[in-house]
């Protein structure tokens, strides 16, 4: 049961994540602003999202998930409400960025509980069932979200988001328990760490720092655009409504959610990390480079290529199984918060640096008060997508080592094996 509320909480967190994309012309209008000060107004969910994914790490490690789903889920709520009430940019910004913070407790929390709770062997199907669950919810979320957005207005959403994260603390508090068995109570405090030491020991292995980096390029093409881009770009590419470039874009989402528990289970079928990662990588960079840049083609290619990008990017849930592969299990939740922190970084910077190249290539036209971007400027702009996906290719090619799936410290003693 608690899996499930915590795997909810990332569909909902999901939800609140791409809103903006099937927002992107309301909001433009509504604070009239350009494709800069959107990316920028949208990549405030990822600042504080980014930067709290270690010390929300640290505080999984140390305590159970019961306050902790309760407080973020209302952190959420009030981030949803700030932003259905206000007519000023700086304070949508906010709003977007208490969303993150509530929002950077989603994932860790999934994995700590599948961690502590369920079999060692069960660990990547489970991150992967996790993934697909989140995906289907994006999915689902971006055409439904942009129906309503069509019929209600996005402030009357944005309130619905709202009253939906009030309920859902409720029922944390009410149902979710912060049960441990003794054996996990005794591994949990014997040869602990300081915080200080465990984050600098975790630092100071190289492949959690090879893994964060792959986590980064394979993630930031999603972060780019997956949960932002997608949406306007389509509509200007194939002269579609909103709501048809949602379903478009929703393929994404379909690949990830198809491929993830695959990923996972083919993972430990095959006892192998290194070959999958890298092979997604590779599918990324050639799905990328042939929907931006192969001009012949159709809407249902397209989608099929859009697939392939979120097949690519499923990949990135391995990161996770070799995190927990090579660290100590009283430091699984801090090493998988610098993980998702890095993973996360490409929607803190990327997403408004994208916005800023196309306000700079921008050539001035306008529709009605909003600028009217050329499909050659959104190629420009969105080629560092298929230049994180090779960046992914190389780094799990060359530097991430195999782990086999066995993780090298004692579950119970915390010690190495």
């Amino acid at each position: 049961m608690i899996y499930a509320l915590a795997a909810f909480f990332l569909f909902y967190e999901t939800l609140l994540q791409i809103s903006p994309s099937v927002m992107a012309a309301p909001l433009m209008e509504a604070f009239q602003m350009n494709a800069q000060g959107l990316g920028l107004m949208a990549s405030c969910y990822f600042y504080s999202y980014t930067f709290m994914q270690v010390p929300v790490g640290i505080l999984f490690d140390q305590n159970g998930p019961r306050i902790l789903l309760t407080v973020a889920s209302f952190i959420c709520s009030v981030g949803a409400f700030c932003f259905a009430g206000t007519n000023s940019l700086l304070m949508a910004s906010f709003a977007r960025f208490l969303m993150g913070f509530g929002s950077a407790f989603a994932f860790i929390a999934v994995l700590t509980i599948v961690a502590r709770f369920f079999k060692p062997e069960l660990f990547a199907l489970l991150v992967g069932l996790t993934q697909f669950l989140s995906a289907v919810g994006a999915m689902i979320g971006m055409t439904t979200l942009s129906f309503l957005v069509n019929r209600f207005g996005f402030r009357k959403v944005l309130l619905i988001l709202g009253i939906v994260g009030i309920l859902f603390a409720c029922i944390c508090y009410r149902f979710v328990r912060n049960f441990k068995s003794k054996d996990q109570q005794d591994h949990h405090h014997a040869n602990k760490l300081s915080v200080f030491e465990g984050i600098i020991e975790i630092l100071r292995n190289s492949q959690n720092i090879f893994v964060a980096i792959f986590s980064f390029s394979i993630w930031s093409p999603m972060t780019i655009f997956a949960v932002l881009w997608a949406v306007p770009y389509l509509t200007l590419r194939y002269d579609i409504s909103n709501m048809q470039a949602s379903v478009m874009s929703g393929m994404i989402w379909i690949g990830v959610a198809c491929s993830s528990p695959f990923v996972g289970f083919l993972s430990d079928k095959i006892k192998r990390r290194k070959i999958i990662m890298a092979g997604g990588a590779l599918l990324g960079f050639t799905a990328s480079s042939l929907l931006f840049y192969f001009s012949k083609v159709s809407v249902f290619f397209s989608m099929i290529l859009l697939f392939l990008f979120g097949m690519a990017s499923a990949t990135q849930i391995l990161s996770y199984a070799v995190v927990k592969d090579i660290n100590r299990p009283t430091q699984i939740a801090a090493a998988v918060g610098v993980n998702n922190m890095t993973a996360l970084v490409g929607g803190a910077l990327l997403q408004p640096f994208v916005g800023y190249l196309l306000h700079q290539l921008w050539n001035g036209k306008l529709v009605g008060s909003i600028p009217k971007y050329s499909l050659s400027n959104y190629h420009l702009a969105l080629s560092i997508i298929p230049l994180c996906f090779l960046l992914g290719s190389i780094i799990s090619i060359f530097f991430i080592k195999e782990t086999n799936c066995n993780p090298i410290y004692d579950p119970y003693m915390d010690h190495l094996i």
